[in-house]
């Protein structure tokens, strides 16, 4: 497996994805069975997913969760007007469901971003995910997987990890029930959340923080690159 950081310029508005992404990673050459891993917060901005906290104005709802939670009341209504569902939380966290992914305050994050600014999750992930995909093969000819990261918590555990918030152009995940351990056994219950283990690794390369390291190309992967719309739902 071969891990290819790709670093760009730091953004201050919306800009064309495609275009930026492409012109990043042209000196590196693209082959069939690549997977391109872009980090959310790249793609957000791309969209223009800033939000001023200063020009929120939150709601009771979002008083409340605030107080619970003790987290500010304005990025609170952020967090009830992002979320799909609140599951509980603790301390400066709201636990919450977002386009099918468990995520602490629905993905929403403060850091690389100026003072009083917000970074959304981005809209329509897995459209975009989809898009990119197909302009890269129409384009240049190759057949590729994408993959949009978010570094996440793990409960009980010390520091971040990556998961695979939108998928497209590879299997996310390997069913090898069946299959026998060293032992002969057979595996009654494993499936190989391969997309989320390539999010991981491409997370660890691109950094948290100053790094400016928004996309990853691995190579030599072995995961299943595949044509077929990946489902939302399918690693749920």
């Amino acid at each position: 497996m071969k891990i290819l950081p790709i670093k760009t310029s730091k953004k201050q508005s919306s800009f064309d994805l495609y275009e930026d992404l492409t012109g990043s990673i042209k000196p590196h050459v693209l082959e069939t069975g690549d997977i391109i891993v872009i980090s959310s917060k790249y793609v957000a901005n791309s969209q223009g997913r800033l939000l001023d906290t200063a020009k929120t104005i939150p709601s009771q709802d979002a008083i409340e969760l605030a107080k619970k939670y003790k987290i500010d009341s304005k990025f609170a209504e952020i967090v009830l007007r992002e979320s799909d569902q609140r599951l509980g939380g603790v301390t400066g966290f709201v636990l919450t469901s977002a386009d099918h992914i468990l995520a602490p305050n629905a993905g929403i994050d403060k850091s690389n971003a100026k003072k009083g600014t917000a970074v959304l999750y981005p809209d329509l992930p897995y459209k975009i995910a989809e898009n990119l995909r197909k302009k890269i093969m129409l384009n240049l000819g190759v057949q590729i997987g994408i993959i949009l990261v978010d570094s996440r918590l793990m409960p009980a555990r010390a520091g971040t990890i990556g998961v695979a918030i939108a998928v497209s152009g590879l299997e996310p995940t390997q069913d090898v029930r069946g299959q026998k351990d060293l032992d002969g056994n057979p595996l009654r219950v494993t499936i190989k959340a391969t997309a989320d283990n390539l999010a991981t690794i491409a997370n660890h390369t691109m950094g948290e923080g100053a790094e400016s390291t928004p996309i990853v190309i691995i190579k030599e992967s072995g995961a299943k690159i595949t044509a077929r719309k990946i489902k939302p739902d399918e690693m749920a």
